[in-house]
């Protein structure tokens, strides 16, 4: 089961059957099942998932009553023996769990991770590490996941040593980050193509054209941003991308002639979490505007937008939307929107 930010779902989807990992068997709420007979390390590859992990036991849902919490002690009791050790490299030095559950309990989150994470480390004799102090837990630990849906009580075990949406190449950070998973499932949107040049006008911390250029490494890609702490950040980030490439501009003044652009990749400040800087300011009309010049007759942008209202910008320059998407990010609710210019 692979889970993702939710409005992800389907593009998710597509990736598993794309990599040729198996069928999928439902869609859920942040949730992607499938059946594999692949090796783990190439579910490990899916770059729009979260995190991915092995089934291992299910029970109906105990309820929501306070002794229900205990009684989840009964899932790790009945998950098969072999699939206990599955994680590569084996079950690890010891046992965390994480749970998570629909509906209002008379139980927390902890209660249930205690319950289940006690009982697995007695059945496979190592030490289990309660999340409950909120500290993190010792290199090594296998990470389970607790799931309860108001159906069903299921018992996952993470098949990579840590969450896939943690990347390895994400050394530094800014605020307004856009979360790894998301930037990749824009980048797979947008269709990049050796030999497209592709443009982030207000890049951040590189996170999207970095996300780009790991799935089509023989594109082009520059990324421009006003902010000095955000292209330091870039350019530490896209340290072993060789095709990208960062410059401090104006994203409603670009350094780009016209129509020089394939692709356009944008999460743009609308003041959700970063105010708009220099021409931006002044409103969103500006970028539009520019977005539309740099594009080539024909080409794709695909951007973040904090809602549809947004889209009025794009519908008066030209630009039709092909695809709109509502996702669920850090309690905001903003729209993944891809956009063609004119042919």
């Amino acid at each position: 089961m692979a889970r993702c930010v939710r409005g992800l779902e389907p593009l998710l989807a597509a990736e598993i059957l794309e990599l040729g990992l198996g069928p999928v068997t439902r869609l859920g709420h942040r949730e992607v099942h499938f059946r594999t007979a692949r090796p783990a390390a190439r579910a490990a590859r899916l770059r729009t998932a979260d995190d991915v992990f092995l089934h291992v036991a299910r029970a109906p849902d105990p309820g929501p009553g306070r002794a229900a919490a205990g009684g989840l002690a009964r899932l790790a009791e009945a998950a098969a023996p072999p699939l206990l050790g599955r994680r590569p490299g084996g079950p690890g030095t010891g046992i965390e769990v994480s749970a998570s559950f629909l509906g209002r309990r008379a139980f927390n989150r902890y209660d249930a991770e205690d319950a289940v994470g006690t009982a697995l480390a007695r059945r496979l004799g190592l030490p289990y590490h309660p999340r409950r102090g909120g500290h993190p837990p010792p290199p090594g630990y296998g990470g389970w996941r607790l799931t309860l849906d108001g159906e069903h009580a299921t018992l996952l075990l993470r098949l990579a040593e840590r969450p896939l949406h943690r990347r390895p190449y994400r050394a530094r950070t800014v605020r307004g980050a856009l979360h790894p998973p998301v930037a990749a499932a824009m980048a797979r949107l947008a269709g990049v193509s050796a030999g497209h040049r592709v443009l982030d006008p207000c890049c951040g911390a590189g996170t999207l054209l970095v996300e780009a250029a790991l799935t089509e490494p023989q594109a082009r890609y520059e990324g421009c941003d006003l902010a000095p702490e955000a292209l330091r950040a870039a350019r530490a980030n896209a340290a072993g991308c060789r095709a990208v490439r960062f410059r401090r501009a104006d994203a409603g003044e670009l350094p780009l002639p016209r129509h020089s652009a394939d692709r356009v990749l944008c999460n743009p400040p609308w003041g959700g979490q970063v105010d708009p800087r220099g021409l931006l300011a002044r409103g969103p009309a500006r970028w539009w505007a520019e977005l539309r010049r740099v594009l080539v007759p024909g080409g794709t942008a695909v951007v973040l937008l904090p809602d549809a209202d947004g889209l009025t910008g794009a519908l008066g320059h030209g630009l039709s939307p092909s695809h709109l998407q509502q996702l669920r990010v850090s309690g905001a609710q903003p729209y993944l929107v891809r956009l063609r210019a004119p042919g």
